[in-house]
């Protein structure tokens, strides 16, 4: 089968697009003069806007079926569809070509959620989508994640504080649901754990949270015993809070400067691994064996694995089903940067 144009097909969270980047680098890369067009929401136009591996971004606006009747006009030889739900099948229903789709683990994930019986596979998520692809002979190659920032997008040290020139760590405060998140009070634990410069990262919904802390370390130069006190204690965490402040991709420029990267099970965490960086993954509701732990890079789990309800959901809740919020209100944060 000769393929001259290949669509992907990827509509879920930002996170998860990030987890597909090693199959668009395989198929631009393995096959002879092939075109990759890539579909998504238009809210994830960022995300890709830079990838050298795509050549054309296909999205999702107001009508699917506009969306459709533009893919269809593209005379696709082969679609990969990495969303393999209801809506991307949908979809790909008009197209008339040859489908590759990975197993979506549907019943398994049913199972975990609900009964807690595990039959998950010891894989990561982004093997599992090569597997979709290995029909066209295409190889893994051990790259793993991608993320590209436009060049205007690249920081300048004057964007960021004095105290974080030197050396900075990167704490993701935020994630696409509220039982993905550790509390304000653990936030700040972890933050006074770290005792480093920190930068939070996260969108405009978290910068009231980054205040918070921020505020809570504070230094105040007028208090002289205050700082003093501190000092002697060695606490040395500052925090700048960066959230709602940067684009994703400024974001992304500052988790690539970072010496650490401590994040939710989130877009944060992915573009992380993207640049190799040692990663403490905090997870609540969901857990790793789902496949989306940090990808060919260091990383280090924060998980309370001792709840008989956990995990509650595949993706998470506005709030705690059962209402003690355990899975995060009990982590222990034991590490040691060096």
């Amino acid at each position: 089968m000769q393929i001259r144009k290949i669509l992907i097909i990827k509509l879920s969270h930002a996170e998860e697009l990030i987890l597909t980047t090693p199959v668009i680098r395989a198929l631009k890369t393995q096959l002879d003069n092939v075109e990759v067009h890539y579909c998504t929401k238009q809210q994830h136009h960022a995300l890709l806007s830079a990838n050298p591996y795509v050549d054309r971004i296909c999205l999702l606006k107001d009508s699917i079926m506009a969306l459709i009747r533009q893919l269809k006009s593209e005379k696709y030889d082969a679609v990969v569809d990495l969303q393999h739900d209801l809506r991307s099948k949908f979809i790909t229903s008009f197209l008339r070509t040859r489908i590759f789709r990975p197993d979506n683990l549907i019943h398994e994930i049913w199972m975990m959620v609900n009964l807690k019986i595990n039959r998950l596979p010891n894989v990561h998520i982004v093997d599992r989508y090569m597997e979709a692809v290995k029909p066209m002979h295409i190889k893994t190659d051990k790259l793993g994640l991608d993320y590209f920032i436009p060049e205007m997008d690249e920081i300048e040290e004057s964007w960021i504080p004095e105290a974080h020139h030197k050396e900075f760590v990167v704490f993701g405060i935020g994630a696409s649901k509220f039982t993905k998140k550790l509390p304000l009070n653990k936030m700040i634990e972890l933050c006074d754990k770290i005792n480093r410069p920190v930068i939070l990262l996260g969108g405009n919904e978290d910068h009231h949270t980054g205040e918070m802390i921020s505020t809570f370390f504070e230094r105040r130069p007028d208090n002289i015993e205050f700082e003093s006190g501190l000092n002697k204690m060695n606490k040395k965490t500052q925090i700048f809070n960066a959230c709602g402040i940067f684009n994703i991709n400024q974001s992304a420029s500052i988790i690539k400067r970072a010496k650490y990267v401590f994040t939710h099970d989130s877009l944060i965490m992915q573009i992380a691994a993207a640049y190799k960086k040692q990663i403490f993954s905090i997870w609540g509701n969901t857990i790793p064996l789902f496949g989306k732990y940090p990808y060919k890079t260091k990383f280090m789990v924060f998980e309370n694995t001792k709840l008989n309800c956990r995990p509650c959901s595949k993706t998470g809740f506005k709030k705690c089903p059962k209402g003690h919020f355990k899975c995060m209100n009990d982590i222990a944060f034991d590490f040691y940067l060096p």
